[in-house]
């Protein structure tokens, strides 16, 4: 088998998404040509397709080695280095592939993406103009362009240039998945669900558009809805804003609570707000939970939903429960201890609900809720036997609980 024939071969493979197959192949050539350029980014790209970030990585660094001037060597690495979270080093990576080839449209794209990423929604949108002047017709580009006008609240501009991109390639499943965050984000549910299932016809294990079609499931409930604006709001926030929001809820959360013990008259007044200002905080921790436990009677929801998102609404459903069913012991009998036994249910509601959502941090939020779990159960116990309600595990489950709400945000906007 000629070596043009292999490559050949090996190209339609990629075409393919047969990429096991492709770097046998590839392994084959190198052993015959280990300092082959093309060779080892190709090998690289399909390293890279199947998640083998490690491998990619390595294969790169040694090709850039050889050929320190390739700028598409550096756009690889830029790629590998966004999959391993590193979005520092990806910049980088890509500011040098500019560097030696600064008429490349797919690079600016690929910098634009990385600056959207970063919540850098004007330099974004700025980059991503770079690349459609090199070339109109670049699907990253636009796809990125479209999702900074959003951003930016230009969402008129930002539909314009996403119904362009979809007439270039009317097929495309990124696009059609973009589009539909997209409209999602303006509150245009019923018409994103149109997009994210053509996103899944195209590509039925497109993750981007799956999860869209749950949020736009989702949204079909007003409550949710409104969650979901605030959502928004939220991730379009960098870490600092999002701290402050967080910081300055809490103070003025506890400022109120102050006010109202120490003025009685005002107390009518303030009273009623502090209550809907704690419902609205615990609220916005299990209504993700909550409402994929509706989902699961939906025919399409339940489709969606992984065993991990069904678990998680499972258990704070049980531990709902839990608190409802103390709660309606506690009015039949009036024994106080089955208040400890309603809040336990109640708070751990909280941790429940987060014990997947972190990708990176899962174990450590795993480990966190089943040590709060174990202690506040033998709170309960030492309660049961003893007869001390308020016992040193029951403040230490509180002090536990209340430090859960920090550490989670803390992962998850680090991770965001």
């Amino acid at each position: 088998m000629s070596q043009d024939f292999r490559i050949s071969k090996v190209e339609i493979l990629i075409q393919q998404n047969k990429f096991a197959e492709a770097e046998k192949m590839l392994g084959n050539l190198l052993t015959e040509e280990p300092n082959n350029m093309y060779y080892l980014a190709l090998f690289a790209e399909v390293n890279l397709q199947q998640n083998k970030f490690d491998a990619a990585k390595s294969v790169i660094e040694n090709a850039i080695g050889m050929w320190p001037d390739s700028a598409y060597l550096f756009y690889i690495k830029s790629r590998i280095a966004i999959q391993q979270d590193d979005l520092t080093s990806a910049e980088k990576d890509i500011n040098e592939a500019i560097a030696l080839d600064p008429y490349d449209a797919d690079y600016y794209a690929l910098l634009a993406n990385i600056k959207l990423a970063r919540k850098q929604f004007e330099q974004a949108l700025q980059t991503a103009d770079m690349a459609l002047e090199i070339d109109a017709e670049n699907l990253l580009a636009l796809n990125t362009r479209s999702a900074a006008l959003i951003k930016l609240n230009r969402s008129e501009e930002s539909f314009q240039t996403i119904e362009g991109a979809l007439r270039e390639d009317p097929n495309n499943a990124y696009t059609h998945a973009n589009y539909g965050w997209g409209l999602l984000e303006q509150g245009n549910h019923k018409k994103a669900l149109q997009h994210f299932k053509e996103a899944l016809t195209n590509n039925p294990n497109s993750t981007h558009a799956q999860v869209g079609m749950l949020e736009a499931l989702k949204a079909s409930n007003p409550v949710y809805k409104l969650f979901l604006k605030y959502a928004f709001w939220m991730s379009n926030l960098t870490a600092r804003y999002q701290w402050g929001v967080i910081i300055g809820f809490y103070i003025g959360y506890n400022a109120l609570r102050t006010i109202a013990r120490n003025n009685e008259g005002l107390q009518p007044y303030l009273t009623p707000l502090i209550i809907l200002m704690a419902v609205v905080a615990f609220s916005t921790w299990v209504i993700n939970p909550i409402s994929n436990l509706f989902l699961r009677f939906n025919p399409y929801g339940q489709l969606l939903l992984d065993k991990k998102e069904k678990l998680s609404s499972t258990l704070v459903t049980v531990s709902l429960a839990i608190c409802l069913a103390a709660l309606l012991a506690y009015f039949i009998t009036s024994n106080e201890k089955m208040l400890l036994v309603a809040g336990f249910g109640f708070a751990m509601m909280v941790p429940l609900s987060k014990l997947f959502s972190s990708a990176k941090n899962e174990k450590v939020l795993l480990a966190y809720t089943i040590v709060l779990g174990i202690v506040g159960a033998i709170a309960i116990f030492i309660a049961f036997t003893s007869g001390e309600v308020f016992n040193t595990l029951t403040g230490i489950f509180l002090l536990g609980f209340m430090a859960f709400q920090w550490v989670a945000n803390y992962l998850s906007i680090k991770e965001g």
